[in-house]
């Protein structure tokens, strides 16, 4: 068994540390992870706790050994969803997120230097791992304490780990994650608060809390996009899904948007009722239901749930092409209530081959973790965050293989709109979006309505450029570009926007982009009839279908054109169509910087202007 840390080529401030400790595991399987996280091989339950003075002993999280994995809940509501603002840079370099200087009012020197101190008195956990795939990453390390084994296993299971006797010789680690839960107590107000500290040649990440979303995930995330925008890529914010209808033809979607936006649901099968149906609408205020037959979805082979490497060594055809940046999916199952709500992921989670990770959700030691038994944040209140984690492959179908993309959609998580009560809940099952307007939503990147994945906020908020730049450390503008020309250089690929939860006065839950999706894949790479298009009242939500057909059944023309809906009417449409301009306008204005591309500024100064759809059009020629 390998015991010398040197292994590894530490730089030199974790060498330091190793050397000062003597009490480091090595890891090298996601098997001794597992034991660790649940206090060794023969204890199946185990609390995560700190000894901190004046605090006395804080218990952080309780880990259960189930029989289908390890099952983990944070003792404090707040440590069950991301903290939005949880990102700060501990560096000098150019960036325009918030700095640890700014938000504590004193240079992250001082915490960096306690935190190794820290680290040189806490039995410690360490292995080494790759960021991204298919060789794109970059070598690097995880050090964290040993009784928090449960995130280095949720760790190693999102982006793999090394075995010790396959560590090469000249293993260069570009990147390292140091983790040290108690400063959040004792510096850090008691925040989510991870540091990403860019030196040269090293990447530093400091996570100072237990949840693996801005933390472990997240922090591997900022890692890949630092390492983008150095050298001219972008790690998309998406899922992508290859789906293959009954009659055997084919298409790939990409499906992007902020937390909620329905990333992993494109990669699910449609919900059904008892009877076999799909509703895809129900009318909140007179209780009408619209159903829809469907003998046969189609075959789903997914490839990525939440990151994606566009390299530009990948092909390219005239579409986006992409791989996946991960090695497990992070899957939240709150819309799964029930027992048969999803019998794929619930069989696949129950008895899966290997041990999952389990968050938010109950389990009784030596048990079964449910992912439709998630954990109460208050008495009635479950947790909207419950989650697992899934290594892709044990996913059926999953596709390892770079892929081109067909159809790029773009998610929104929409509230109801009513004429008494009117809001930005006014877009339809299905937009067809010129290039310049699609690359439009990725910058302003709306967070939407009750947002399951992050702490609450106010109002129609901003995830930022490409809904990663959160994770993301440098300059905004920066990424703009990027993303830019990407649209730029796949002009065979096309655009939609579909929206989740509701249209109009309609609960709809997912199932715009289940049956959407169903449509588009029946319809291949056929462009639309142009007599079958109308453009949008609102011109931010570009192209309209005048009716979608499934297998023979036509879908109400209200699901698309919002304000036929009696229950909106022109009057309410238009007022939500002015929040959606009002929002775009004001977080547009923030990327008219001198190194914007200069036609990144034309469609911002034409969405400023309140251009047409054919003025977008023209900007980017596109295809629908």
């Amino acid at each position: 068994m390998v015991t010398d840390w040197k292994i590894f080529n530490p730089p030199a401030e974790l060498a330091e540390i190793l050397a000062a400790n003597g009490n480091v595991t090595l890891a090298g399987s996601t098997a001794e992870l597992v034991d660790l996280a649940c206090g060794g091989t023969t204890s199946n339950e185990f609390e995560v706790s700190y000894q901190l003075t004046g605090y006395g002993r804080v218990v952080e999280a309780v880990v259960v050994r189930a029989r289908n994995g390890v099952c983990v809940n944070y003792t404090a509501p707040y440590m069950r969803r991301r903290d939005p603002d949880a990102m700060l840079i501990g560096d000098d370099l150019p960036t325009d997120q918030p700095t640890f200087q700014q938000v504590f009012d004193k240079p992250f020197a001082d915490l960096r230097q306690r935190t190794f101190e820290w680290l040189k008195t806490e039995p410690l956990a360490m292995y080494a791992y790759r960021t991204g795939s298919g060789g794109l990453g970059h070598d690097a390390l995880v050090v964290a304490p040993a009784n928090a084994g449960f995130f280095a296993f949720g760790l190693a299971l999102l982006q793999g780990i090394l075995s010790l006797e396959e560590i090469p010789a000249d293993f260069a680690p570009a990147s390292v994650i140091y983790v040290a839960p108690t400063f959040r107590y004792t510096d850090l107000d008691g925040k989510q608060v991870v540091v990403h500290n860019r030196r040269e040649h090293l990447h530093e990440v400091f996570s100072y809390n237990l949840y693996p979303g801005p933390s472990a995930k997240k922090a591997v995330y900022g890692i890949l996009l630092h390492q983008g925008e150095q050298e001219g890529w972008v790690t998309n914010h998406c899922s992508a899904v290859r789906v293959v209808t009954p009659y055997e033809n084919s298409i790939t979607i990409m499906h992007e948007g902020a937390s909620g936006a329905g990333k992993s649901e494109m990669l699910e099968h449609a919900h059904r009722e008892d009877d076999g149906r799909l509703l895809y609408g129900e009318n909140v205020i007179t209780g009408e239901q619209r159903h829809v037959e469907l003998p046969r979805t189609c075959d789903l082979f997914p490839v990525a749930d939440d990151m994606a490497m566009c390299h530009p060594s990948l092909q390219n055809n005239g579409k986006i092409t992409i791989l996946d940046a991960e090695n497990a999916w992070f899957v939240r199952t709150n819309h799964i209530t029930r027992y048969g709500t999803d019998l794929l992921l619930e069989r696949l989670t129950a008895n899966p081959p290997e041990p999952l990770l389990f968050l938010n959700i109950n389990a009784a030691p030596g048990g079964f973790a449910m992912i439709w038994d998630h954990v109460l944040d208050a008495p009635g209140k479950p947790c909207p965050n419950p989650r697992v984690t899934i290594p892709r492959a044990i996913i059926r179908n999953v596709v390892d293989e770079p892929v081109e993309i067909d159809f790029r959609s773009f998610g929104i998580r929409t509230p109801l709109c009513t004429s008494e009560n009117p809001s930005y809940g006014i877009i339809g099952f299905l937009h067809l979006l010129p290039p310049a307007l699609a690359w439009l939503w990725r910058l302003a990147s709306p967070r939407g309505y009750d947002n399951p994945s992050i702490l609450e906020t106010k109002g129609l908020a901003s995830e930022g450029v490409g809904s990663y730049w959160p994770f993301a450390t440098g300059k905004r503008t920066r990424q703009a570009n990027l993303l830019l020309e990407q649209f730029l250089n796949a002009p065979r690929t096309r655009y939609t926007l579909i929206p989740n939860q509701n249209v109009g006065a309609w609960h709809v839950g997912f199932m715009p982009q289940w049956l959407v999706r169903e449509v588009l894949a029946r319809r291949g790479t056929a462009k639309y009839d142009p007599a079958n298009l109308r453009e949008a009242r609102c011109s931010l939500l570009g192209m309209i279908p005048h009716q979608m057909v499934v297998e023979g059944r036509q879908i109400s023309r209200w699901f698309f054109q919002v304000e036929t809906q009696p229950e909106v009417g022109i009057e309410a449409y238009d007022q939500g169509a002015e929040i959606l301009y009002h929002f775009f306008q004001t977080v547009l204005a923030d990327f008219l910087a001198d190194d914007l591309d200069p036609l990144g500024r034309q469609i911002i100064e034409c969405a400023m202007d309140h251009g047409s759809v054919y003025d977008y059009e023209n900007l980017i020629p596109g295809i629908y």
